[in-house]
Order: structure tokens, then sequence, then C-alpha cells
């Protein structure tokens, strides 16, 4: 009997859960694996300061860092697609990460309150099945693209600000705000696609696929 097709693998090199949350309820199958990348470290050895080409960078270091320790597992002898994902938040011309601090996140926050800026969201994919399309010197296929979105946020007092700060929300996300849960009160329009709001976009990732000759319906649960 002819042998079956292996349904592809798509593991996520990212700790969001807003990321895994958005795969999953897309219909989209998939594991979570994290890099553990040391992204100011990446960021300073390569000196880029754009956000777009810094949010690429950042997502092709997470899938490289996952991809490489797939290599000789065992579990893993098939291959598997290995997608990373960053989200850079670009204000006032200056590329803004996770503030990590309540006093950075009030403080960009409050400068962000009525105003708007573009969140980039850099998507890297790896094909480390064998024998699947034209691949790079270490064996693998790979290909990036980003997705944008324009945000603009209403006019906050000073109150919410504080009181949406002390949640912990704002302190491990890209721009010191959310679209999927409670920094949602906040946003007044998005111009673009939502999705990389989130950290993920969906459409993005089925024009990645295609491009490594892939369909995204093969990866639905």
């Amino acid at each position: 009997m002819p042998e079956l097709t292996r349904p592809p693998e798509l593991i996520l090199a990212s700790a969001s859960p807003a990321r895994t949350k958005l795969l999953t309820d897309a219909g989209i199958a998939h594991q979570v694996r994290v890099s553990d990348v040391d992204e100011a470290a990446v960021v300073a050895r390569h000196g880029i300061t754009d956000p777009a080409e810094t949010a690429l960078l950042l997502a092709r270091a997470k899938a490289e860092a996952v991809a490489a320790a797939l290599v000789g597992e065992p579990a893993r002898e098939h291959g598997a697609l290995v997608l990373g994902c960053d989200s850079v938040f670009s204000f006032d011309g200056v590329a803004h990460g996770k503030p990590y601090t309540p006093e950075r996140a009030a403080e960009r926050i409050t400068a962000m309150s009525g105003r708007s800026g573009v969140l980039y969201t850099g998507h890297w994919l790896i094909d480390t099945r064998p024998g699947r399309g034209r691949r790079a010197p270490d064996g693998a296929a790979a290909t990036g693209a980003i997705a944008s979105a324009e945000v603009h946020f209403v006019t906050m007092t000073a109150a919410e600000i504080a009181a949406y700060v002390a949640t912990g929300e704002p302190l491990a996300v890209a721009g010191s705000f959310t679209i999927d849960a409670r920094g949602a009160a906040f946003i007044r329009r998005v111009d673009g696609d939502a999705h990389a709001v989130v950290g993920l976009s969906v459409t993005t990732l089925r024009t990645l696929l295609s491009r490594l000759g892939e369909d995204i319906t093969a990866l639905w649960a």
C-alpha cells in the first residue's frame, strides 16, 4: 500500500499565550516550544534600530533557536515547521518592546494616550523536513514577512493608566498594551492587520506556508 502523507507539524517558538490562543481559535494544530532567546543581546549584536527590521530579526532568531534544538531528537526525525514571531511598537519614531517595569509602562502609556503608533509583527517560518524544496546550507528552507497595523488610542485618564499598569498586563507585551484583553478598552481603532496587533497574523502565516509549498488547510486540527 502507498505510504500515507504525513501531516505537517507546526511548532510555535513563542511563550505568548495570545499567539497560541490565536492559532487554536483559527483551528491550526501546533505545539509550543519556547526559544529562550536573549532579545536585547540579539538586537545589540546586529545593531538594528528600525522597528520593522527588529521584529523580523527577533522572529528569525527565535525560530532558528528552536529549529536548531530539534536536530537529533528522535521524535522529530521527520522534521517540522517552526514559526517564530516577535512584535515591536513604533511610537514617535522610537521602537518600543516590552517595558518590564511599571514606571516605564506608565510613562509610555501616558505618552500614547489620545495618539497612535504602528505595531510591527515579524514572522519567520523554517521547514526542517527533509527533501522539501530549495534549502539553505543548514538543510532548512526558510522565509519571513512582516505584518503591521496602526493603533489609535483613546485619551485615558491618569486613574485609568494607573489601574491598567497595576494589573501587570502591559509589562510584558510590546508597546505596553494589548488588544485581546484589558487593553482593548483603550484602543479606539486599528488600521491594518488586527491579528498583527495580537502578535501573529494568520494571513501572513498562510503566505509563508505557500512559499514553502504547504497549504494552511493541512494544519487544521
